[in-house]
Order: C-alpha cells, then sequence, then structure tokens
C-alpha cells in the first residue's frame, strides 16, 4: 500500500504540473482572445482619426494593435501602414490602406478562437486525469493518517505546540540556503575542473563560491532545526508502526557530530547531515523513527522526531511506545533510565523486536548487559574507537548476535561515512533472524541526495512561476 501511495501521490503530481502548464497557457491564450476583442472599435477609431486628420489619433489605434493583435497579424501591419502614411499627412493613402481591415480582424479573431480552443483542447484531459489522481492520493493520504492514529494520538499530548507561520517560513529559509550551497559548491567544483575557464572568471567563481557556502551555512544551521516536522506529523506521514529510537541525552552531542564522506569531494558530493539524521535515514526502511527529546531544550536535534514526556511519569509514555512500536533501537550507554529501557524491551517485547547499538568504547557496558542475558555477547573484542563498534539483536530464547560495525579489510565501499557501516551491521543482524530490508547504507545518504533532488526540482518550479507570472501580467 506504501508503494501504491507513493506511485500515485507522484503521478499526481506530475500530471497535475503539466495540468497546470496548459491550463495557464490556455488562459494566456483567452487573454489574448479577449484583448483583441475591441478591435472593430478601434479600426472604428482609426476611420475617426484620419477623417479628422489626426495623425496622433491613428499613431495611437496603431500601438494598440501593436499589443493586442496576434502575430502574422494582417489587420496589424495594414493599420500601422495606414499610421505611417496619417503622420507623414498622406490621409487619403491611410483610407486605402485600411479598406480590408474589418474582413482581416474578422480573420484574426478567428485564429484566436482556435489557439484557444486548441490550447483548452489540451489542458482539459490532463486537468480531469490529474483531478482523479489527485482525489486518489488524497483518500489514502486520509487513510494514511488514520493507520497510525492511536500513536499520533499518544505522542501528541507530549509534543509542544508551535506557531502554525513558523514551519513554512523556515521551510523557505532552507531552501534559500540549500539552493546556495548547491549552487556555491558546484561552483566551486567547477573552478577546480573547468581549465577552459579564464584566470579572472574563475576567481569571481571561487569567490561568489565561497560567499554563498558561507551564507548556505549559517542559514541552514539557523533554519532546520525550526523547519522540522512534529513527531505527530512524522507518524501521520507514514502507514507504517514507527520506529522507537531509545538513547541517554549525553549521547546527543556525539550524535549530533557531523562526519566527513570519504571520496565525496572528487565525487562532487556533500553532506551536511549528522549521524543521527543518516541513522534515521537507513531506520527509515521500516517506517518512521520517533525519540523523547531531552527535557527543556530549546530546539529539537535533528534526526529522529523529538517528543517530550513529563519528568515525573515518563516510563509509562515509553512502555507504551514499546508495545506500539514495530522496531526498538537502543543505543547502549551509562544512565539509569536506559538500562530500564533495557530491561522494559527485554522483559515485555519480543526478542526480535529489540536491536541494541553498542558504543565503541563501552566500560562496564558489556558486564551490566551480559548480566542481564542468557548467554554472554562476547562484545569485548569490539571495542573501537567508532561512535558505534557492534549491533546486537536476539533469538527467540534471548540469545544474542552479535555484528561489528565495518570497514573491515577488504571492504569494496570507500566512500561510506562512518554510519553507513553501522546501517550495513543493522541489515546484517535483523537479517539474520529473517527480516530482510535492502540498501539501508545506501539510505544513510539519503538526505545528501534530496538537497540535490530538490534544488533540481527547482527548474520545472522556475517554469511554472514564470508562466503564472506571464498570465498575471497579463490580466
Amino acid at each position: 500500500m506504501r508503494t501504491a501511495t507513493r506511485l500515485l501521490t507522484a503521478a499526481a503530481v506530475v500530471v497535475g504540473y503539466v495540468a497546470l502548464i496548459l491550463a495557464i497557457a490556455a488562459g494566456i491564450d483567452l487573454r489574448e482572445r479577449n484583448a483583441f476583442h475591441d478591435a472593430p472599435a478601434q479600426h472604428a477609431a482609426f476611420l475617426t482619426a484620419v477623417e479628422q486628420g489626426s495623425a496622433e489619433g491613428a499613431r495611437a489605434v496603431s500601438a494598440w494593435f501593436s499589443e493586442h493583435a496576434p502575430d502574422r497579424s494582417a489587420a496589424r501591419t495594414s493599420i500601422s501602414l495606414a499610421a505611417s502614411a496619417a503622420e507623414h499627412d498622406d490621409f487619403d493613402f491611410a483610407r486605402r490602406y485600411v479598406g480590408d481591415v474589418p474582413e482581416e480582424i474578422e480573420q484574426d479573431q478567428a485564429t484566436l478562437d482556435e489557439d484557444f480552443e486548441r490550447a483548452w483542447g489540451r489542458a482539459v484531459p490532463w486537468l480531469v486525469i490529474g483531478a482523479v489522481l489527485v482525489a486518489g492520493a488524497l483518500v489514502l493520504r486520509h487513510r494514511r493518517r488514520a493507520a497510525n492514529a492511536d500513536v499520533v494520538e499518544l505522542v501528541n499530548r507530549f509534543v509542544p505546540p508551535r506557531p502554525r507561520w513558523r514551519r513554512p517560513i523556515f521551510m523557505v529559509v532552507n531552501g534559500v540556503g540549500y539552493v546556495l550551497m548547491v549552487a556555491g559548491f558546484l561552483g566551486v567544483v567547477a573552478v577546480t575542473r573547468a581549465q577552459e575557464i579564464p584566470w579572472g572568471v574563475r576567481g569571481i567563481m571561487l569567490v561568489g563560491g565561497l560567499i554563498s557556502l558561507v551564507i548556505a551555512y549559517y542559514l541552514l544551521r539557523y533554519s532546520r532545526p525550526r523547519s522540522t516536522p512534529s513527531a505527530a506529523a512524522v507518524l501521520q506521514s507514514d502507514w507504517r508502526r514507527p520506529v522507537l529510537y531509545l538513547r541517554g541525552f549525553d549521547d546527543d552531542p556525539h550524535a549530533a557530530v557531523v562526519d566527513d564522506l570519504p571520496g565525496a569531494l572528487p565525487q562532487g558530493l556533500l553532506s551536511i547531515h549528522s549521524r543521527e539524521e543518516q541513522l534515521v535515514g537507513a531506520l527509515g526502511a521500516f517506517g518512521p523513527v520517533v525519540a523523547v527529546g531531552r527535557p527543556g531544550e530549546p530546539l529539537p536535534h535533528l534526526g529522529a522526531a523529538r517528543f517530550y514526556l513529563p519528568g515525573d511519569d515518563w516510563q509509562t509514555g515509553v512502555r507504551t511506545l514499546m508495545d506500539m512500536s514495530q522496531l526498538i533501537v537502543l543505543r547502549l550507554g551509562e544512565g539509569e533510565g536506559l538500562w530500564w529501557e533495557v530491561e522494559q524491551a527485554r522483559t515485555t517485547q519480543p526478542p526480535s523486536k529489540l536491536v541494541l547499538l553498542v558504543p565503541g568504547e563501552h566500560n562496564g557496558l558489556v558486564e551490566r548487559l551480559d548480566a542481564q542475558l542468557p548467554s554472554p555477547t562476547g562484545l569485548e573484542q569490539f571495542r573501537t574507537g567508532q561512535w558505534t563498534s557492534a549491533v546486537v539483536v536476539f533469538d527467540q530464547d534471548w540469545n544474542p548476535r552479535v555484528h561489528g560495525v565495518g570497514p573491515f579489510p577488504g571492504d569494496k565501499n570507500k566512500y561510506g561515512a562512518p554510519v553507513f557501516y553501522v546501517a550495513r551491521a543493522i541489515q546484517a543482524a535483523l537479517q539474520s533472524l529473517g527480516t530482510r530490508r535492502r540498501a539501508l547504507g545506501i539510505r544513510t545518504n539519503r538526505g545528501m541526495l534530496a538537497v540535490f533532488g530538490k534544488a533540481l526540482l527547482l527548474v520545472p518550479v522556475f517554469v511554472l512561476v514564470v508562466y503564472f507570472l506571464r498570465l498575471i501580467f497579463l490580466w
């Protein structure tokens, strides 16, 4: 159903876009037809000016025909020649030029009628098909919003209210930042690769690109946290049950790090997304990812959609969300609240539902985890300096299955950020339990690819805006 919804929505967007372009084009033709409706009256005014010997009046009528007559209009040509003769005081010659103008006006009006009917005939089928597709997409959207209604109702109680205007405004700022980022980055890349560009032009492009990148950095740093959708909105946008991401709040600064992407710059790629954003991109293969936010934080961290539980009864909310979630991804840490969540997941949830992420430095964590399990994990061998060194899942008897996080010797992928290998380890771990999701590693770069995709979408949006402004100016 999710795939069908996406396909139907994409088809509705494409068909709707074409329908809008064709409808605006038909509107422009209608405007031109209506504007030429006064041509007979203008012809009469021209004859009056000629009879009165007014070259200025003849010139005004000629200017009207130049502005309102269709291309290749015989009437416009005749009026222009007659006005030129009137300016030279040859009014008898001017009368001869306009003798056939009434018939030429009728021919021009018939041409405009045909152009409008042809344009409207092209637009109507697209409008009808687009309306049907949009209606179907809206119905599926309504059903999609109802799919997680119980989770949305729970989370909505813990989502702080926001002004309605805030997200749309900062989404626009976000768009400006992304455009500047992509333009600046491509400009810098072009300077380094295009040897035939003159040095003066290279300097201008390099300075402009660097300035664009700096401005984009500050715009995105300010606007991205303020333009994120709420946890309720994220849940409403998906059919699937959520993925609950649990971690200690002390891990948030580490998860907010933006890792270098080896080999990205030579390939013309750029990443501005944090570890948690990339991890959420991978986990999005299962469902919308939500997390409990740190109480009192002014802005949510980028990544999993945050909601905020009351400090005196947060356990009830976490326990309820565990029951409602299809997957629980828990990053081990030292907090007592985190270990309460481990115990609750182990005692109240199916073993296949829990995925543990083990940090690279796990002082005392392994011993504490092993004490709760029927068999040891053997995680001591995975002590590394990585953000995440291993992924642990469980069979039906709660026996751990440990999968290390690469890269390993002989690993072919040389362009993956650290979270890429975490996602691959999660994929392999769940696959060992019979749960298959493909391309989790690739999905970690979904945000980066989306930035360039959205920048490319600006081209058809620009075309639509140009058509619309042309219609407005003509009307």
